[in-house]
């Protein structure tokens, strides 16, 4: 059997609100199994998760540190409205 390595990029919105916050989701991610590399942007409220994982596994993951997590493109599918 081939052991194929594919590696994705899971982006989230997390709802952090300072350094301790981070440091939670950082922990939970250094602890997963497939994680290569993340990326936590506080002010962007958005972690960036790359390696040999699934979405939802990387969403129960951060979930579970108790923040608000959903998938960042679930926020951005809201019809853009155009003003004139």
């Amino acid at each position: 059997m081939l052991n194929l390595h594919i590696s994705k990029t899971v982006v989230l919105r997390v709802g952090m609100s300072c350094e301790g916050c981070v440091g939670a989701v950082k922990r939970v991610l250094g602890k997963m199994e497939g994680v290569e590399s993340y990326d936590v942007d506080i002010k962007e409220q958005k972690v960036t998760v790359k390696g040999n994982v699934t979405p939802d596994a990387v969403l129960q993951t951060v979930s579970k540190t108790g923040k608000k997590t959903s998938f960042w493109e679930a926020e951005s599918t809201a019809p853009a409205v155009a003003t004139a």
